[in-house]
């Protein structure tokens, strides 16, 4: 696949889900992004915002395996991960795969699920393999997960800890529409849902094809760098108790590199950083507790380290098209 290849299937994608999702185009962007990039994405926003609506029109536009369950308190990890049960028809054991089994897994409202039945994901979103019972199963490709959760509803929920935060490579919040996108999405919903009309446009080999090419698209020295800076000034803030780890640094590459090819391009460049910056970096960062802390005060604290951190100069001895860096 080439980077006009990718330009056309992405293009295909984003009016695929324009044709279910009203504005919301930045949250689409990076959905976009992290499934180029191969990473896992936990949409956080307040009930009723579309949340579920994106994950299933994302599901719906690519021709792979879809699963989605429901987390609860009552949920078990084999429910996730499938169990081997005993045959009394052939006298032998068989392994019946759970939902981790596709290639795109939507787990709704993550947070409600207990400790031991969140941090069963971990192999799987790290390592896109599962082992039940001593045997080590691989995971389809591509393998995404799409958690959603509700901020401000606590009740009856369990945090999702550091560890299993920072598998995620972007927290996306979209917010709520404005008055037009709202009367946009009456419109459009009043006689049906346009859901159920949704096509595939895309097949796992296609969304593989523009995975590999996004690894491959060029990031210079100078970016790296800056990318880094970025990073270790997350870890001298007054106010972050645990700043981001090198994990973080990769995924703001990996991010980077996917927000450039959706922008058409083979190169990243300065805006793509700073565009995936606080996706990527704001909810890996544990702040200090006390007078003071709020929500969102991890995203400040990220746009103002972009705002302190030196931009490097733009290349200019040679077109990008054919760059030496």
């Amino acid at each position: 696949m080439n980077l006009q290849e990718a330009s056309g299937l992405i293009s295909s994608i984003r009016m695929n889900l324009s044709k279910v999702i009203v504005g919301k185009e930045t949250g689409v962007d990076l959905l976009l992004t992290a499934l180029l990039a191969n990473g896992h994405v936990l949409l956080e926003d307040v009930p009723g915002t579309g949340k579920t609506l994106l994950a299933k029109t994302l599901a719906r536009s690519l021709d792979c395996a879809f699963k989605r369950i429901q987390f609860t308190p009552d949920l078990l990890p084999s429910d996730l991960s499938g169990i081997n049960y005993y045959n009394q028809k052939s006298g032998e054991f068989e392994f019946r795969p759970g939902p981790v089994f596709a290639s795109i897994l939507l787990a709704d409202e993550i947070n409600r699920a207990t400790p031991r039945t969140q941090s069963s994901l971990l192999e799987c979103m790290e390592e896109r393999q599962i082992t039940i019972d001593g045997v080590t199963h691989e995971l389809e490709a591509p393998f995404l997960v799409i958690a959603t959760q509700n901020p401000v509803d606590s009740q009856g929920t369990f945090p999702l800890p550091e560890a299993q935060l920072d598998r995620f490579l972007m927290r996306i919040t979209t917010g709520y529409p404005s008055f037009e996108e709202g009367v946009h999405i009456l419109q459009r919903f009043r006689q049906s849902n346009p859901l159920e009309d949704t096509a595939a446009v895309a097949t796992a080999q296609q969304i593989q094809a523009a995975q590999r090419l996004t690894a491959a698209v060029n990031v210079s020295d100078d970016l790296l760098a800056y990318m880094i800076r970025i990073v270790e000034a997350t870890r001298k803030a007054a106010a972050v108790k645990l700043g981001a780890s090198p994990r973080a640094g990769f995924a703001l590459l990996c991010a980077s590199q996917g927000y450039a090819l959706i922008q058409g391009r083979d190169y990243v460049i300065p805006d793509d950083i700073k565009a995936v910056a606080v996706p990527v970096l704001a909810h890996r960062l544990l702040l200090q507790r006390g007078p003071g802390s709020r929500e969102g005060q991890a995203a400040e604290i990220i746009l103002q380290i972009l705002r302190e951190v030196e931009v490097p100069a733009e290349p200019t001895t040679t077109a990008r098209g054919g760059r030496v860096e």
